[in-house]
């Protein structure tokens, strides 16, 4: 299967590569825990999840500060082209994703509670 040239890797597991327990506690740990709790699995395990949460616009975050964890050869391996891109953007100062929208966050807030009604 080729993408834009470049070959897919064949074994790319869409799948979470740890319990869903494990997940849970990296979700919800502090920056410290996260190296503490990702330095404990295999590299290659670290790499399919470092994808795995950076495919997910919630786990965007999560996912890049554990592909830093892992070495471009091992990422590229596991993703391909997304493992060199994850590895590149693990390197760089991390910044929200403009997702969708070009208006600024202090934008009107919208009301789901209706029109008022004058009596």
């Amino acid at each position: 299967m080729t993408y834009t040239g470049l070959t897919a890797p064949d074994d790319l597991d869409t799948s979470c590569p740890v319990p869903l327990e494990t997940l849970g506690r990296i979700y919800r740990a502090d920056a410290a825990a996260i190296s503490e709790l990702v330095g404990a699995l295999p590299e290659r395990t670290r790499a399919r999840l470092a994808v795995y949460l950076y495919g997910r616009s919630h786990t965007f975050a999560l996912g890049v500060r554990i592909a830093a964890t892992c070495e471009s050869s091992t990422l590229r391996r596991v993703a391909g082209l997304i493992g060199d891109i994850l590895y590149d953007l693990s390197r760089q100062p991390f910044t929200l994703p403009p997702y969708g929208s070009s208006r600024p966050a202090t934008s009107k807030r919208i009301s789901l509670g209706g029109p008022k009604l004058r009596v």
